[in-house]
């Protein structure tokens, strides 16, 4: 399938043409290399790029929460900040919740207001983004620092 025809899919449920070709826009000014490139088939595209489409693909959906597993696993480091800026975008844009959750915790944090470290399926530690990445213990154990 084509880029555009995967985007498509996210919107399968909607009866609204106008505002689908509202949500391809955003979606292509988030993710421009999409535009460039929807006639293309995806399963020629790189790791990051498919992120993007999947990303895309729930845009489409107009949903009024996100969760999002993972988005960085896989990706190159110059593509992990692109795609996790643009969740952060999307929450703020679309004013709508986000479930991230992600290994990186470093970025995880630059980008969230809240944040809950997870120990064994528990939640260990919570509170706002800010001050776990402040927290000694968290940035010896998970910051790497």
């Amino acid at each position: 399938m084509s880029v555009l025809d995967n985007l498509l899919v996210g919107a399968h449920l909607r009866k609204d043409q106008a505002g689908i070709r509202d949500d391809l826009d955003k979606v292509f000014g988030y993710f421009p290399v999409l535009k460039d490139h929807r006639h293309r088939v995806v399963r020629n595209f790189s790791g990051g790029q498919q992120q993007m489409i999947a990303i895309g693909r729930g845009i489409m959906a107009r949903p009024r929460f996100y969760l999002f597993d993972e988005p960085s696993i896989g990706l190159a480091p110059l593509i992990v900040r692109d795609v996790l800026n643009t969740i952060a975008t999307i929450a703020r844009e679309e004013k709508c919740g986000v479930l991230l959750v992600e290994q990186n915790a470093n970025l995880a944090l630059d980008i969230s207001s809240q944040a809950y470290v997870m120990e064994l399926g528990h939640i260990t530690l919570a509170g706002a983004a800010r001050d776990l990445k402040s927290n000694e213990d968290v940035r010896r154990a998970y910051l790497g620092l």
